[in-house]
């Protein structure tokens, strides 16, 4: 499974962004869990949103809640995380990734990662 993570830009507090994660390889399937991580400078990547189609299930973490949202474009094999009313605190390298484990929030629920999409929030 390869991914692809794209959508990412400098954007003013306040505004939106729509980072895309696309996935190729004659392995994937609904089965796979595919989330989206962040990484700012000098701290832990952390979990930020991650959907499964096969059972429909959406998990958002509540650092973001309200705010990120994520969903999936079956067709074109692609996972949206739309990331309104940005804050300087959503600042780093934003991680796709998919895997097979029944949980999906921690890094090592994932085999595959993509390259990663920077986002910069100016206040």
């Amino acid at each position: 499974v390869q991914l692809q993570a794209s959508g990412g830009g400098l954007v003013q507090a306040g505004n939106s962004l729509r980072l895309s994660c696309t996935a190729s390889g004659r392995t994937f399937s609904a089965d796979y869990a595919v989330g989206w991580f962040r990484q700012a400078p000098g701290t832990e990547r952390e979990f930020v949103a991650a959907t499964r189609q096969m059972e429909g299930t959406t998990f958002i973490s509540d650092s973001v809640k309200g705010r990120f949202f994520i969903a999936r474009d079956n067709a074109k094999n692609t996972v949206i995380l739309q990331v309104n009313n940005l804050k300087p605190e959503d600042t780093g390298v934003y991680y796709c990734a998919a895997g097979l484990r029944d949980t999906m929030t921690s890094r090592s629920d994932y085999d595959f990662w993509g390259q990663g999409t920077l986002v910069t929030v100016s206040s």
